[in-house]
């Protein structure tokens, strides 16, 4: 509060315990539940479940799938079957959701919570965190060991791991970026499974 900080975290298939000392660790107040889809096959982490066990410990929840969350339903949203970051970002929803989480930093320490460990492999990082990162907000990524790592970080790390830089010599800084959010959006996005059809 006061400070533009957004964090993000992973549930994973660890314990609600552990996900609570990650949270109070870093004096997180308020978790923003960004899966489309709040269900688990880890039952602490269903969505009524994990909405009561936060508040019995004193951390708001709020559920921000339906703004936020990465397997929309709009047809129109998705290329060759796979979902597209940048056309969700421009939708009015995703705006909303936006604004929900900016207003709400107002007064809360917020985390925003999806099911993966590796941000890098989450639409918290490569799509929400890319836009709460472009408002200025300084956007930091919990890890399961209980240390931190900034956006910033996060984007040097997937510049990395893949290759960019060495492929786009004569690319700017920001163009390398964009690249490398390109191509993890196209490895990462939702693509729903092929309906069977009948022989």
């Amino acid at each position: 509060m006061g400070e533009n900080v957004i964090y993000t975290v992973g549930h994973s298939n660890g314990s609600f315990e552990h996900l609570y000392t990650l949270l109070k660790q870093h004096s997180i107040t308020a978790v923003a539940d960004v899966r489309s889809q709040p269900r688990s096959r880890h039952p602490q982490f269903d969505q009524d479940a994990l909405a009561k066990s936060l508040r019995k410990s004193g951390v708001h929840y709020v559920f921000l799938g339906n703004e936020l969350g990465a397997r929309v339903t709009d047809a129109s949203l998705y290329r060759d079957g796979k979902v597209q970051y940048e056309l969700v970002a421009k939708t009015d929803n995703f705006r909303a959701g936006i604004e929900r989480i900016l207003k709400g930093m107002e007064t809360q320490t917020i985390a925003l919570l999806c099911a993966e460990k590796e941000p890098l492999a989450c639409h918290r990082a490569i799509l929400i965190g890319r836009h709460l990162r472009s408002r200025g907000l300084v956007v930091r990524h919990i890890l399961h060991t209980g240390s931190f790592e900034d956006h910033d970080l996060s984007l040097v790390r997937l510049v990395q791991q893949l290759g960019i830089s060495e492929r786009h010599l004569f690319q700017s800084p920001n163009e390398i970026i964009a690249a490398a959010y390109a191509l993890q959006a196209e490895r990462i996005a939702f693509s729903p499974k092929p309906t069977s059809r009948p022989a």
